[in-house]
């Protein structure tokens, strides 16, 4: 299909896992009616960022994957007929987590999963205690609708990951995100930081000639306020959905995949990459040991 309908839901969520997904579901049902073909939901959107601090106790909101809330997902994909993209706190088994998004086809059925590869370690965003890397490598999703890559949060902030799911025949690229500003900061500090952030994405779209999918949470928690500002940008960056820093929204975009073939004819930046040359990439930094 050349055309496909996506749902960006951007919400703030709450201490009640159970209350999170039941709000999720009918912000999902809410972008169907509004005709959406593929939706996606925010990063660990089931529970509050508990990663703002390392606390054993958050290890009880994890799950297995298919579990519960994939069980519970795709049935809604299939009473609806849309693609759910749902990010969730996998628990592999006792002592070993990721941070994890399923893909659920327009029929219901559990295409797989991709585990997130980036992990930070920073003030507030603590994921280094709760999640191993992932080890199923970079993944794309044939779906009823069109085939989508997706990566999670950090992942954003590395081309390499982006060109890779790009190379495997991703036609959007999707982002569940996690990201705020923390309470002390400036407003300059603020911006700043939003524009780099939305800017690399933008990158990727231009690099890989993919539109990019970026879906945030709103709200405030322990420290931080999630800047919201879900995005969608064409497969050369150009922004065509902007959404709110503050407000929970429900958005639906419509996506011209033929753009792709257009921007990579007239820009043909993968025809002229020199793969030969770019062995150096694969070590940690270029100094002389």
């Amino acid at each position: 299909m050349s055309k496909v309908k996506v749902g960006l839901v951007q919400m703030s969520c709450t201490a009640d896992k159970q209350q999170n997904l039941h709000k999720a579901i009918e912000k999902v049902r809410e972008a169907a009616a509004k005709g959406a073909q593929i939706v996606c939901l925010q990063e660990l959107f089931t529970s509050l960022y508990f990663c703002d601090e390392e606390n054993y106790d958050n290890f009880q909101l994890a799950e297995a994957i298919p579990g519960p809330s994939t069980d519970e997902l795709s049935k809604v994909a299939a009473e609806l007929g849309v693609v759910i993209i749902a990010s969730l706190f996998e628990k592999r088994t006792q002592g070993l987590y990721h941070n994890t998004t399923a893909v659920l086809d327009a029929d219901g059925a559990y295409l797989g999963k991709y585990r997130k590869m980036h992990i930070p370690d920073d003030p507030g965003f603590y994921e280094k205690f709760y999640f191993t890397p992932g080890d199923l490598g970079y993944k794309v999703f044939k779906t009823k609708f069109a085939k989508i890559g997706v990566l999670i949060c950090w992942d954003q902030w590395y081309p390499e990951a982006a060109r890779i799911t790009a190379l495997m025949g991703a036609e959007i690229l999707f982002y569940p995100t996690a990201i705020g500003w923390a309470s002390t900061q400036d407003v300059d500090t603020n911006t700043e930081q939003y524009n780099a952030w939305q800017t690399i994405q933008r990158s990727h779209s231009v690099a890989n000639g993919v539109h990019v999918v970026s879906v945030n949470r709103v709200g405030e928690e322990v420290g931080l306020k999630f800047w919201g500002g879900s995005f969608v940008s064409n497969p050369f960056g150009k922004v065509i959905f902007q959404g709110d820093h503050q407000e929970e929204q429900v958005t639906v975009v419509d996506l011209d995949l033929s753009k792709t073939d257009y921007y990579r004819t007239h820009w043909p930046f993968l025809r002229d990459r020199r793969v030969e040359t770019y062995q150096p990439i694969t070590k940690r930094l270029l100094d002389d040991e």
